[in-house]
């Protein structure tokens, strides 16, 4: 049945929402607008009636009023009956932040870390495979388990990384996030313990909440050396004795470090000792833009759950992802999978497999032009934006900031009116953290990033030139945040 928030809860969630840049009704809508989209307000929830939540927040009835009629205008809260209007999406076109959906014409789009296709490579994989495709059609076309030509490839590609696999420790999933849930799914009840790197990835920590499990953040220290603090993550293992633990070791989304030999060795081990099963996500790992040489984690370990997908390396609209685990795993997986449902599209399996087998055919000219991007984004955020501290990522597609004040959340709610999307730092965190950071992808070409790093100090200046959001950040106390 559809929930309810309460007044208290929402307020939590608001957090310092009234910076006086704007009239207080247009910043509270345009929080709750941004916490129904970042996901952190489920849809179909109903929220607080004006009156509780205007005496909770000390605020009159009349701002809340035009806050919830702002919010119905555009589309984010039904009409209902009374003041209980429930969370939604709009109909009409999205707005520029809207997750999930393209951003408007006009808009440009920093809130994902997506890259176009490959263009020639992928055009061509789809027009073999459907050269390959009569031979499947005789079959039923249900596979749980995934087009064999694909497993193949993929366990031949491990093997070649120094990993020997075969394809029946391959299930082919519809995307990494899809073979997350189904990993979550198997080996994870309600109320485990999931240890996360914090930051991670937002649609992770989302996977997590939904099976009902408690993600246990350990922070990544401040400054990359080491990249990882491996001493907190064995004694929460020894102590906390997690089920599974999430990790991005390969280009981390969104800090782009990457782990060491020795501490994805020492890794492997403390999680074997502590009966915590790791699952690995290596969708980044192939976009290695300065050369650095790493074994895959499973190269350490046979209780290791490797996660990959074309999506960030040659296009996301493939929806072709897989898990990389023992057989008696990959068995537990495909029951599992079963429930979800019954197998992936056979085309996209096919073209992927072909992909696959020439794996880094798009890859010299893409990682070229990506390094062309980040050095282009790093002189442009250190010209424009002299006061954000950034992290020199890797590989990967995007660069972690630090803010000279916890604005992330603001910030990303007036960017829009300057012509950029981005995700709030909080979307990176457990708890509310991360008010301090922005991620900002390198994938568009220079040119744009110039507009969008432009437009974020205008928006940033807005901010700034708010006396009463100096007196906030001024008094106030920052959420906690993993990386100091």
């Amino acid at each position: 049945m559809p929930g309810s928030l309460n007044p208290t809860a929402l307020v939590r969630l608001l957090g310092s929402w009234n910076s006086g840049a704007l009239p207080a009704y247009r910043e509270l809508a345009d929080v709750v607008r941004l916490l129904v989209m970042d996901g952190r307000i489920p849809l179909d929830v109903a929220l607080p009636s004006e009156r509780s939540l205007a005496q909770t927040l000390g605020l009159s009835r009349t701002t809340v009023t035009a806050a919830y009629a702002n919010l119905r205008e555009q589309g984010f809260l039904t009409a209902g009956q009374g003041s209980r209007g429930r969370t939604c999406i709009p109909h009409r076109t999205a707005p520029a932040s809207m997750p999930g959906l393209a951003a408007p014409e006009g808009l440009l789009d920093l809130a994902y870390a997506s890259l176009s296709a490959a263009g020639e490579v992928v055009h061509r994989a789809f027009a073999d495979a459907l050269t390959e495709l009569p031979a499947l059609l005789p079959g039923f076309g249900y596979d749980a388990v995934g087009v064999p030509a694909l497993r193949e490839a993929i366990a031949h590609k491990y093997t070649a990384e120094g990993v020997p696999t075969t394809p029946e420790q391959v299930l082919v999933t519809s995307g990494a996030q899809h073979a997350l849930n189904i990993v979550l799914r198997a080996l994870a009840g309600k109320q485990d313990r999931v240890m996360v790197e914090h930051p991670t990835y937002p649609n992770a920590l989302d996977a997590i909440r939904a099976a009902g499990c408690k993600p246990l953040p350990v922070a990544l220290p401040a400054g990359t050396s080491p990249a990882w603090d491996i001493d907190a993550m064995v004694a929460l293992m020894n102590h906390q004795r997690p089920a599974m633990a999430y990790l991005v070791p390969d280009f981390h989304n969104p800090t782009g470090r990457i782990m060491s030999d020795l501490q994805r060795r020492r890794l492997v081990r403390a999680a074997a000792s502590a009966g915590t099963v790791l699952v690995v996500d290596e969708t980044l790992r192939g976009l290695n833009l300065d050369g650095v040489r790493t074994a895959p984690m499973s190269a350490f370990g046979s209780a290791v759950v490797s996660i990959g997908s074309l999506s960030k390396s040659h296009w996301a609209g493939l929806r072709t992802g897989w898990i990389r685990a023992d057989e008696d795993l990959i068995a537990r997986f495909v029951a599992t999978r079963t429930v979800m449902d019954l197998g992936g599209p056979v085309v996209e399996q096919l073209a992927a497999a072909r992909l696959v087998r020439s794996f880094a055919e798009p890859l010299d000219a893409r990682l070229e032009e990506l390094r062309h991007n980040r050095e282009s984004l790093l002189g442009l955020l250190a010209e424009h934006l002299p006061e954000w501290e950034l992290e020199r990522p890797r590989g990967g597609l995007t660069v972690w900031c630090r803010l000279p004040s916890p604005c992330s959340t603001a910030l990303t709610v007036l960017a829009p009116d300057f012509g950029v999307r981005l995700a709030a730092g909080p979307r990176f965190g457990v708890g509310g953290a991360f008010e301090h950071y922005m991620r900002v992808p390198y994938t568009l070409p220079p040119a744009q990033l110039e507009l969008a790093v432009r437009a974020l100090r205008a928006a940033q200046d807005k901010l700034d030139a708010s006396p009463q959001l100096r007196r906030t950040l001024k008094t106030e106390r920052p959420a906690a945040v993993a990386v100091a």
